[in-house]
């Protein structure tokens, strides 16, 4: 954890003493009204415990159990909803599907808290977000039950964002990229994998009761999750593969499309971030949520209590 901690103080400190110019409109774009471009949002919109979300009906789902709601903002698949919850500031956020939102999202929210959009410079004090998502997956281990809660301890990306940014990992996580490639017949012409962790604190502060193991991150629904229409998919039997991956006491327990983005852009932009994820179905046992609108709703109040 130390190792990481000076992770991210170097990236900090590096992206700070790199921006000694405004950061020019092309690249930090700020509506005429002072927002963030596609989130639509200002700084004073947004608290510093968010939970997220891919579904944009879901928002109101959360925010229908807060005390007071503030600000109700929408763009395109982005909808936040901010307001207290028994004492706690609270904001709720739509992504939309895929690590591609969670790009725009994460950096979007970084610099609502750090960076000053009247000198286009960032902050001298470093603002950190605890950021939670609230997710539904499929369940890669048959003894995860339909309607149970995973907490992902790692996210593994088959999404290739992280590649496009500069990122030290930490032991674990290369020791997992190593077991995972020996292990996982992946092909050489695939999006190098990579593994991020989750944030200790949040993971603590919400795992109780929860199943615990490491969530797959595809950058796509079908191929991409061993899933064949009329498409024939690079690497069929994917889902047994990952149901067989161990290393010591990790295994993968489940597959979504945001985790490891969330996880390595939060660890880069020195914030909190963890997924905690309602399973509506199970690609082994076959099976499928009666009603997935009931464990979600369980899984939303969880998060609000234990947040």
């Amino acid at each position: 954890m130390l190792q990481l901690f000076f992770c991210y103080f170097y990236k900090m400190r590096k992206s700070n003493f790199k921006q000694t110019q405004p950061i020019p409109p092309s690249e930090l774009i700020i509506t005429p009204k002072g927002s963030i471009y596609h989130l639509d949002l200002l700084p004073n919109q947004i608290a510093k415990n968010i939970i997220v979300v891919g579904d944009q009906y879901r928002v109101e789902k959360i925010s229908k159990h807060f005390d007071k709601v503030d600000h109700k903002v929408s763009k395109r698949e982005f909808v936040t909803h901010t307001g207290w919850y028994k004492g706690k500031h609270i904001s709720a956020l739509s992504t939309g599907i895929g690590c591609d939102n969670i790009d725009i999202v994460l950096n979007e929210l970084d610099a609502l808290v750090n960076i000053d959009f009247e000198t286009r410079l960032p902050k001298e004090a470093h603002t950190k977000l605890n950021i939670v998502r609230l997710g539904t997956s499929g369940a890669l281990q048959e003894n995860i039950p339909v309607d149970a809660f995973v907490i992902s301890t790692f996210g593994l990306g088959f999404d290739g964002l992280a590649g496009f940014y500069e990122c030290e990992y930490e032991p674990i996580e290369i020791k997992l990229k190593e077991a995972f490639l020996s292990q996982i017949n992946w092909p050489e012409d695939g999006n190098p994998p990579y593994f991020a962790k989750a944030s200790d604190t949040l993971f603590n502060q919400l795992k109780e009761g929860m199943h615990q193991g490491i969530t797959a991150t595809a950058n796509g629904f079908y191929g991409p999750q061993g899933r064949s229409l009329r498409l024939a998919a690079k690497v069929p039997d994917l889902n047994e593969q990952l149901n067989q991956f161990k290393m010591e006491e990790h295994i993968i327990t489940n597959f979504e499309m945001e985790t490891s983005a969330l996880y390595s852009l939060s660890a880069l932009l020195g914030h909190e971030a963890v997924t905690v994820c309602a399973i509506i179905a199970n690609r082994f046992a076959k099976t499928y949520s009666e009603d997935y609108n009931i464990p979600v709703e369980k899984l939303i109040k969880t998060v609000l209590d234990r947040l």
